[in-house]
């Protein structure tokens, strides 16, 4: 019984840690169709300890539009471009003077479009307010990827996005029921 209780605890922990790891700066939705408006939504987690995330810099892919942003309250917005009017393009957009405490993210919300089917990468560079910075760039694999979005032409049908959120759910499951089996092995059901 002691080490069902081990191993659960040990199983629980590193669900935690799991989950913890995963924290990344992330634009959603991850996948989108390409050559429509769409509000996407970019979230910077604060993990420095007594610290807040004072500034947010996105840079932005050529071929992904952003045509208009939902206002951030706290935050003040500036924009790199180039053009006008209607040919506006936006290369770059910072966030600044807010104040979010560790635990929690820097949420920013904006429509765009995308011109083509593809994978677009986005760099986003984060301040504390110790003066660390974070550069959100790196691969998949670093400890700071850069956020993604695949453009598709139809969001129909499922794809790999889809396979692999059905297999951590069924991962998931499987663990619990583990947990749970390895629980009450031994014990009279009756």
């Amino acid at each position: 019984m002691r080490r069902a209780v081990v191993l659960a605890t040990v199983a629980a922990v590193s669900l935690v840690l799991a989950q913890t790891a995963f924290a990344h700066a992330i634009l959603s939705p991850p996948v989108a169709k390409s050559k429509v408006l769409q509000q996407f939504t970019l979230s910077v987690p604060t993990e420095e300890a007594n610290s807040t995330t004072t500034q947010i810099e996105l840079t932005v892919p050529s071929g992904f539009a952003v045509d208009s942003f939902e206002p951030s309250p706290g935050w003040k917005r500036t924009e790199q471009s180039t053009g006008s009017g209607e040919e506006t393009v936006v290369q770059k957009v910072t966030w600044s003077g807010g104040k979010v405490p560790t635990g929690e993210d820097s949420v920013f919300r904006f429509n765009a479009s995308l011109d083509s089917n593809k994978t677009y990468v986005f760099d986003v560079r984060q301040t504390y307010s110790n003066g660390k910075i974070v550069d959100w760039s790196g691969p998949e694999s670093s400890d700071t990827p850069a956020p993604l979005i695949d453009a598709v032409s139809s969001l129909g049908g499922g794809g790999t996005t889809t396979i692999t959120i059905v297999a951590l759910i069924v991962g998931a499951i499987g663990v619990v029921l583990g947990i749970v089996a390895l629980a009450t092995r031994g014990r009279s059901l009756a």
